[in-house]
């Protein structure tokens, strides 16, 4: 999950469950808390590895066995830092609860998304990945900031003031959902411009409604805030259940076509909940599909296919940096081609498919040999959607060229 929808959220079980008792602090603590664990991108941004991001990312910082370590780390730091300053905060073990909700608010987070995360390491470097939402959700965005904003606007003391709050806040809501349609259109991932009016209707009337008969000015921030986590559970609630019927329908075509599974899985795929990709990954590849829940025809299926094996695939397989990337990988394929005497050897994950299937995947690993099984180069493919989260490697040879033998 994004950074930005981490914090908003941490910022939502401050207000909604611990303000009211530890005041200040624990709105501080559980935001921090939450956006703590990506600290690790630390890692990634001093490191010349290419494979920085599968290597440090969502590893021992996003685990449940080291969250309690973490946070009565960060609660001592709060603490001292209050007490310099003259500041009152809760209690050692208090705050430490709190950093700890923030962070496993981040840990639950990033599970149920299908780059997944380590959240049992060091005991287990195996990623979870439940698959509920994409990377980016601005449904969930919207879902635990706006019952934030509703409780902002009624706050003031003067209903005029309220009003005035709630009509700034509608206006710029709205703009904000039609960027999020153009950036939807340019990536790839359009949607109908109808559901930004919906959506600012929608927003209208969570900000303009409660204040018929003062109803809104005598709810507690609190109480807004609680509405929002319940709000915000029920939505993950439907995405379980999206991807269930997604999950059904790879299934069925598996067994109705005698599949030979590997792995199988539905990933969300952006704008919409109900927008799903469903993988296969077989000995000769990976099956594909791409749907909307609300059609009911059976989803269409494509094969990408494996290239067949040849020494420069085996000699690939054996660098470190491939058996690492195939830990990471969970629907890749094999496609070998040649550039003039060079041999290439392309690694694609089909998780994060941008829709394109003539333009290189996200996540999608090169390397190049030469015609004696030397390589050459290697690093990750531009592709745009996550162009700036890699690095290429420079060229370089590797020990002494291996003869390879055809």
């Amino acid at each position: 999950m994004d950074p930005i929808t981490h914090g908003i959220t941490g910022a939502l079980i401050g207000k909604g469950v611990f303000s009211e008792r530890s005041g200040p602090v624990a709105v501080f603590a559980a935001t921090l808390g939450a956006v703590f664990p990506d600290v690790d991108v630390v890692g990634e941004v001093i490191s010349r590895d290419p494979l920085a991001i599968i290597k440090y990312h969502r590893g021992i910082t996003h685990s449940f066995v080291a969250l309690p370590l973490f946070a009565a780390l960060l609660a001592w730091c709060t603490r001292a830092v209050a007490r310099r300053r003259g500041m009152e905060t809760p209690s050692w073990a208090r705050l430490t609860v709190i950093y700890g909700a923030g962070i496993a608010s981040h840990i639950f987070l990033d599970g149920t998304t299908s780059f997944g995360t380590r959240m049992w390491a060091p005991l287990s470097e195996k990623r979870v990945a439940w698959d509920l939402m994409f990377i980016i959700d601005f449904a969930l965005s919207s879902c635990v900031l706006l019952p934030q904003v509703a409780a902002w606007i009624y706050s003031a003391s003067d209903p005029r003031l309220g009003r005035s709050r709630a009509l700034r806040m509608w206006a710029l809501s709205s703009v904000a959902a039609t960027l999020v349609w153009a950036v939807a259109a340019v990536a790839g991932y359009p949607f109908h411009l109808w559901i930004v009016a919906l959506a600012s209707a929608l927003i209208a009337a969570l900000f303009f409604l409660p204040a018929m008969g003062g109803w809104g000015f005598r709810r507690k921030r609190s109480s807004w805030c609680q509405a929002g986590l319940c709000v915000t559970a029920a939505y993950i609630c439907f995405c379980a259940l999206a991807h269930h019927a997604a999950l059904r329908q790879v299934q069925a075509f598996a067994a109705a076509n005698h599949v030979e599974v590997l792995r199988i899985g539905a990933l969300p795929v952006p704008p919409s909940p109900l927008d799903w990709g469903d993988a296969i990954r077989t000995q000769d590849g990976v099956y594909q599909a791409r749907f909307d829940l609300r059609n009911s025809e059976k989803p269409s299926f494509y094969l990408v296919p494996d290239s067949s094996p040849d020494p420069f695939i085996r000699r690939a397989l054996e660098l470190p940096e491939v058996q690492l990337y195939w830990q990471f990988a969970r629907f890749p394929t094999i496609h070998t081609s040649d550039l003039g005497d060079d041999h290439i050897v392309d690694f694609s994950e089909h998780r994060f498919t941008n829709g394109n299937r003539r333009s290189p995947q996200p996540f999608s690993y090169r390397l190049v040999f030469d015609p004696a099984g030397a390589l050459l180069e290697e690093g990750w493919l531009q592709n745009g959607m996550f162009m700036q989260l890699m690095r290429r490697m420079q060229p370089a040879r590797r020990g002494p060229p291996k003869t390879v033998v055809p």
